[in-house]
């Protein structure tokens, strides 16, 4: 399928939907999704401010330079940029079979606290899975599944530092993918940073746009 085609269908089906006003609430994050068709984009700022919790504008490269202005002359601060990249289900090849990697919520939780020093709930439409080696949790990730898309999301991505370049990651991504196969999902997406982009366009995921968080400062909440 056409790159074009495909970022059509993310938009529609993974911005719009589920934030038709431009903002989506939960308990966890909350998130401008959509550009306003006018442009203006004080008022959802303004109700961004109302929010708890981590809050964010999630500006996309191809919404164009002027809505980045827009949202720079608001007060909004950028974060890292990150790569949008997508693959078919289907293209993944399965997790080697010497790698062990299994669905473990808690275990999960574990290796983010010990790497983050802080836990993360997991929304509840996600499942998350860890690489094993000698019994120890090293490398983990958590894919989100929406109901009525055709995209699972890839997040989360761990690895302890001593594992890494070793293959654990990519296992994870294998072993997402599989879940995500068995459920029906065609696409896979994440929100790739430079330390995981290269190694999910070697399984053959597709750049087709970049992302920014924009957030308020912390003395402007």
């Amino acid at each position: 399928m056409d790159p074009t085609e495909i970022l059509e269908r993310f938009d529609e089906q993974m911005r719009r939907r589920p934030a038709p006003d431009g903002l989506f609430v939960s308990k966890g994050w909350s998130a401008v999704l959509w550009r306003p068709d006018d442009g203006d984009v004080e008022p959802l700022v303004a109700r961004m401010r109302e929010l708890p919790g981590r809050v964010e504008w999630k500006y996309y490269s191809h919404d164009g330079p002027e809505l980045r202005e827009r949202l720079l002359g608001a007060g909004l601060e950028p974060e890292d940029e990150e790569t949008v990249v997508v693959a078919e289900a289907v293209s993944i090849p399965p997790p080697p079979e010497d790698v062990e990697v299994r669905v473990a919520t808690d275990e999960f939780d574990e290796l983010a606290a010990r790497v983050f020093g802080r836990r993360y709930a997991l929304p509840q439409q996600a499942v998350a899975v860890v690489a094993v080696v000698d019994g120890q949790p090293v490398s983990g990730g958590r894919v989100d599944f929406e109901e009525g898309v055709e995209f699972a999301g890839l997040f989360g991505g761990i690895t302890l530092p001593e594992y890494r370049g070793r293959g654990s990651y990519r296992a994870t991504v294998a072993k997402r993918a599989e879940l995500a196969r068995q459920r029906g999902y065609r696409w896979l997406y994440s929100d790739a940073l430079p330390t995981s982009r290269p190694i999910l366009e070697r399984l053959g995921f597709l750049a087709i746009t970049r992302t920014t968080p924009f957030v308020i400062p912390p003395a402007a909440r």
